[in-house]
């Protein structure tokens, strides 16, 4: 089908270029488009272009339009390079040599033959047998419970889902406050298998992202195996039987105990409201809520706002309610690192749309540039030096490095107000907490004459707003708490009881820990999916880290079902080695830092959530599940006939 020229000139227009000569390559079969000078360079503050000049671009663009209506005009599409090719064009794209240790890595997520490489095959006649009277039960309909019981029905496995809400969707249901977004590119931040080319921003917002989700279940006829409106009670291993017990309480009230091989807890991290204990604040006359519980329907107009907290969703909402309200005062304890983000509002445009869908391999090649600018590149950065002896505002001169770059920028945007500038720079290191994407909206919202930022301690709420430790009264129509979420209270909206009637919580004693993240010692069968240990700060996409933990998890499953077993129980050994390890690499990052203080660390000190290696370790990690690491116990029925 010929398409319209102007529709193709738009779209090389738009075009990314590093990306357009990867397509290029494709499109003539001829690598030698890829010459030393062309190479891109990686700028943390450019345009995203590579670097190339003006005219290197339009160059390029001339080459690729004859090369794209040179196909339309009927010359074949030239086979798909030599893995030798391919890997240059890694390179190139990149601007680095990329360490031969990623590629199989990488080639996996860029997929150039249009293969799902984590679609669970289960090729053994005893695992394809067994997965028919498998019977899993996963706990929440979010992202990755979606993801988990799509893997599973592909391998042929029964599931059921249980979802307290009435929609799928989990965070990007339950988040609705104004300027709620992903702050990962969407083009990355969307399932590996199910890429969509219709995004309508770079970095989408909540009702589109809740849209992809919905689609996605739909299309997969998911819902037909989701109970909405249920609420897991308990879940509780029957060592007689070696099957988990499973209570739920109905839409009706009513109690259920449902029986299931094994258990997939998809319950998040981010999802219990972390409410401060403030004095007086059940005292407060007017609205009071979450950001996780903004009101439907809510008008801010001519209203005076408190906001308590700046973090993520603050800097997402506060521009917004600013334009409508009389006054808000925005009360900060620490502020967030500002990461330039020029495009963090904008729409994508038709001609980068058109691209997407229609350039043979640009999509492709998009989302690798976006994967591998992502990926370990920044790691470095907020990385301990040992030795290092500079100010405790960074922790090596990397880091140092990195954050004077960031000041630079924030300074940019405050040249007459030294005072806000002062607030808004952080004194932790980079790195410590969550950054958040900046494109000038929160310093130009802070700068408004009906926000204030209040710096002061709070000493108490009254039935008339805030009072600072300094003594000064505030008064507000409306609190909104935009202070995060209880994160290393993991799965703390059930119970979970394993072998001899432990329960998981009080194993854990207020200090999660998990085998990769997923698997717990006394508790067989029961898997987790963004357990402790597997958030990420600067590298990667949770999407990513969800579909690596589900094919691991499937793998498990796979391998009870092949070898005909009963459970599988991961090795107190394995488990205490691995969280040695990881712990011994979280105090060598600038969130471990001793004058780094998040939600990252739990309530003993201890960094809960983050995975401190690279995301190619845990790529490898989670490729197969290896049957030394567990306790293997045989189907009794095996065991009788032997």
């Amino acid at each position: 089908m010929a398409h319209n020229e102007a529709d193709l000139d738009r779209a090389l227009a738009d075009a990314h270029i590093p990306t357009l000569m990867m397509a290029l390559v494709h499109m003539t079969g001829d690598a030698s488009h890829l010459t030393p000078e062309l190479r891109p360079v990686y700028d943390f503050f450019g345009d995203g272009q590579g670097g190339l000049s003006p005219e290197a671009q339009d160059d390029i663009r001339a080459k690729a339009k004859a090369a794209f209506q040179a196909l339309e005009g009927g010359k074949p599409l030239p086979p798909v390079p030599s893995r030798d090719t391919i890997r240059k064009m890694m390179d190139f794209i990149a601007g680095v040599d990329i360490p031969e240790r990623y590629v199989p890595f990488l080639m996996e997520e860029l997929a150039l033959a249009g293969v799902d490489a984590k679609l669970p095959v289960w090729e053994g006649p005893k695992a394809k047998a067994n997965a028919k009277r498998l019977k899993v039960l996963i706990i929440g309909a979010g992202m990755s419970g979606i993801l988990t019981a799509i893997r599973l029905q592909q391998a042929g496995v029964a599931f059921t889902i249980i979802e307290k809400n009435a929609d799928v969707g989990g965070t990007w249901l339950e988040n609705t406050y104004p300027g709620c977004r992903v702050d990962n590119p969407n083009h990355l931040y969307s399932f590996s298998f199910e890429p969509n080319h219709d995004w309508p921003y770079y970095f989408s917002t909540q009702p589109v992202l809740l849209a992809y989700f919905q689609r996605t279940a739909e299309k997969h006829g998911l819902k037909k195996h989701i109970r909405f409106d249920t609420q897991v009670q308990e879940a509780r291993f029957d060592e007689a039987k070696n099957l988990w017990r499973v209570t739920v309480r109905n839409p009706d009230g009513s109690t259920e105990t449902l029986e299931a091989d094994a258990v997939v807890s998809a319950v998040g991290q981010l999802n219990q409201p972390n409410i401060p204990d403030i004095p007086g604040a059940d005292s407060f006359s007017g609205q009071a809520f979450h950001t996780a519980r903004w009101p439907d329907g809510l008008d801010v107009t001519g209203k005076r706002i408190a906001c308590i907290g700046t973090g993520a969703s603050a800097f997402q909402f506060v521009p917004e309610v600013a334009k409508a309200a009389a006054h808000v005062d925005v009360y900060q304890r620490t502020p967030p690192w500002l990461g330039p983000t020029p495009n963090y509002h904008d729409p994508v445009p038709t001609g980068m749309q058109w691209a997407l869908e229609h350039i043979p391999f640009y999509e492709k090649w998009y989302r690798f540039y976006l994967f591998w600018t992502m990926t370990d590149g920044v790691l470095d950065g907020v990385r301990v030096e040992p030795g290092y002896n500079g100010p405790q505002n960074a922790v090596g001169e990397v880091n140092a490095a990195l954050r004077e770059m960031l000041v630079m920028k924030i300074a940019e945007q405050l040249p007459d107000d030294p005072g806000l500038l002062e607030n808004v720079v952080p004194q932790y290191p980079f790195g410590g907490k969550r950054s958040v994407r900046d494109n000038g909206v929160w310093i130009d919202a802070l700068k408004r004459d009906n926000v204030d930022l209040i710096t002061a301690g709070i000493d108490k709420i009254t039935p008339a707003g805030v009072v600072t430790a300094d003594g000064a009264e505030h008064p507000a129509d409306i609190l909104i708490y935009g202070t995060g979420f209880k994160a290393s209270q993991f799965l703390s909206t059930y119970k979970i009881i394993g072998r001899n009637g432990e329960s998981l919580h009080d194993h854990w004693a207020g200090d999660a820990r998990a085998y990769l993240g997923m698997t717990v010692p006394g508790f067989p069968n029961f898997f987790m999916i963004y357990g402790p240990n597997t958030n990420i700060v600067v590298n990667g996409s949770i999407i990513f880290f969800s579909e690596c933990s589900v094919r691991y998890i499937v793998g498990a499953l796979e391998l009870l079902a092949d070898q005909n077993l009963a459970t599988l129980e991961v090795k107190p050994t394995v488990h205490d080695d691995f969280n040695t390890r990881v712990d011994a690499a979280n105090l060598q990052m600038a969130w471990g830092a001793p004058q780094s203080h998040s939600w990252y660390k739990n309530a003993l000190g201890r960094v809960s959530q983050n995975w401190p290696f690279l995301l190619v370790d845990y790529w490898e990690a989670t490729l197969k599940p290896n049957p030394a690491d567990f306790v293997l116990t045989p189907r009794r029925e095996t065991v009788e006939a032997a």
